[in-house]
């Protein structure tokens, strides 16, 4: 069947952003204040992606022990949402609906054009690697935007793969790591919450409460702990395709199934939660991972070790390696633990992210941010979250700003970036004037 249609062009602006999570919002921002136009699509009806409509409910770290790594929008993002005395250097949790309030404001405020229900569904290009237009749907009809630069902050590579970008997925056979339905829990007793929730699963498993022998439970973290509300990390969905529909429609039906499990092992085995309920679960699956977008440069864990430096840094960082445990077994829960304790490191240290990472080798006029930048597996699993997402997405921002004049994501003087990095609150104390 062949479908034609005149597609109308409705804006025509400097910069078009894909995806309004903690990239994208950082990226269109960043651009925006540059004085660039910017017109930024949202699939969901906030922004924030897997930290609000997806309810993850922590942040990971900010920085490295000493420094704010994720200094500019990140540090914007931790000011205007997170209690005064947060750790900026762990894990730490954060109000949803303030976050999303938040977003709203500072993407309205830096003159960004958007619409939220909005979908990417194809990408123009003129058979050599330069996009002239994106494809998108919403309640309206489908339309095109046209732009100088084209900033893919998905997730999971979208707009770069439909333009013919190379990628690569998950492990040697293609599986990714496993995907998680977030959740809200509400009455609990969070100054009887003590030690590891994971500590009585054996117990658990044994007892059959779960369908599924999962040993790794991040658990649920307090939001409002004087109410009683928690975010939940709990469940594992093996084996699912983040960029496939159908597999993403199992995940939510097996996510959705889990957590009553979940509910039964929190009030009978760990104290505290003796009458916590299921209060809500996200409208969208918690996808760890899914393509990774072939760049000019890959980020490896051999970077990671070497706490690599680069001449065309824009920002570093310090997550440890965490790839969640690929299959419900004991063998593979020790070898994630071993590796989650191994490859992490000491106060102060961290890796440097070249803009080259960030930059399709196939595609001439794109930048990409967040998990689905340029990296091996290992890496991946270290930028891929939100304060890693900051970073990246401010960078590419900043970038299509020096490019979408000439509409070429190399035409950049890259001593430039780094300036105006630095004047936006990046860290990156190799940078000299």
């Amino acid at each position: 069947m062949i479908f034609t249609r005149e597609i109308p062009v409705k804006y025509k602006v400097d910069v078009f952003v894909a995806g309004g999570g903690p990239a994208g919002v950082a990226a269109a921002v960043a651009c925006a204040r540059q004085g660039k136009s910017v017109f930024l699509a949202e699939a969901q009806g906030s922004f924030g992606g897997l930290g609000t409509v997806g309810m993850v409910p922590l942040f990971a770290q900010f920085g490295d022990g000493i420094h704010m790594l994720a200094g500019g929008f990140g540090k914007e993002v931790q000011d205007a949402v997170c209690e005064p005395d947060c750790n900026a250097q762990k894990f730490f949790p954060f109000p949803v609906e303030p976050l999303k309030r938040f977003y709203d404001k500072v993407v309205t405020e830096a003159g960004v054009q958007f619409s939220f229900f909005t979908n990417l569904i194809a990408v123009e290009t003129n058979g050599d690697g330069h996009v002239e237009a994106v494809i998108l749907s919403a309640k309206s009809g489908i339309f095109a935007i046209q732009a100088g630069i084209y900033l893919d902050c998905t997730g999971d590579g979208d707009l770069s793969a439909m333009a013919g970008a190379d990628f690569e997925r998950g492990n040697e056979e293609g599986i990714t790591m496993p995907s998680t339905l977030c959740s809200l829990w509400a009455d609990i007793d969070f100054s009887r919450v003590k030690g590891s929730q994971e500590r009585m699963l054996e117990q658990a498993i044994a007892d059959g409460v779960f369908s599924a022998e999962d040993r790794h439970l991040p658990g649920i973290a307090y939001t409002t702990p004087a109410h009683g509300v928690g975010g939940g990390n709990a469940g594992h969905c093996y084996e699912i395709d983040g960029t496939d529909e159908v597999s993403l429609t199992k995940g939510m039906l097996r996510g959705r199934q889990y957590l009553p499990e979940y509910e039964r092992y929190y009030r009978e085995y760990l104290p505290g939660f003796e009458n916590v309920y299921l209060a809500y679960s996200a409208n969208v699956l918690g996808v760890r991972e899914s393509r990774r977008i072939t760049g000019d440069y890959q980020l490896t864990v051999e970077d990671f070790k070497a706490r690599a430096n680069f001449e065309d840094e824009i920002g570093r960082y310090a997550y440890p390696v965490d790839i969640h445990a690929m299959k419900p077994s004991k063998e593979a829960y020790k070898a994630f633990a071993e590796e989650f304790a191994t490859l992490r490191y000491h106060i102060g240290e961290s890796y440097g992210i070249p803009l080259r990472a960030l930059r399709p080798a196939k595609l001439d006029n794109v930048f990409v941010a967040g998990r689905c930048v340029s990296t091996d597996r290992q890496m991946q699993a270290s930028i891929r979250v939100m304060p890693g997402c900051f970073i990246t997405g401010q960078a590419i921002g900043i970038a299509a700003a020096l490019t979408c004049e000439k509409r070429d994501s190399r035409a950049i003087d890259i001593h430039a970036l780094q300036q105006k990095l630095v004047d936006f609150g990046a860290y990156l104390p190799n940078y000299t004037k």
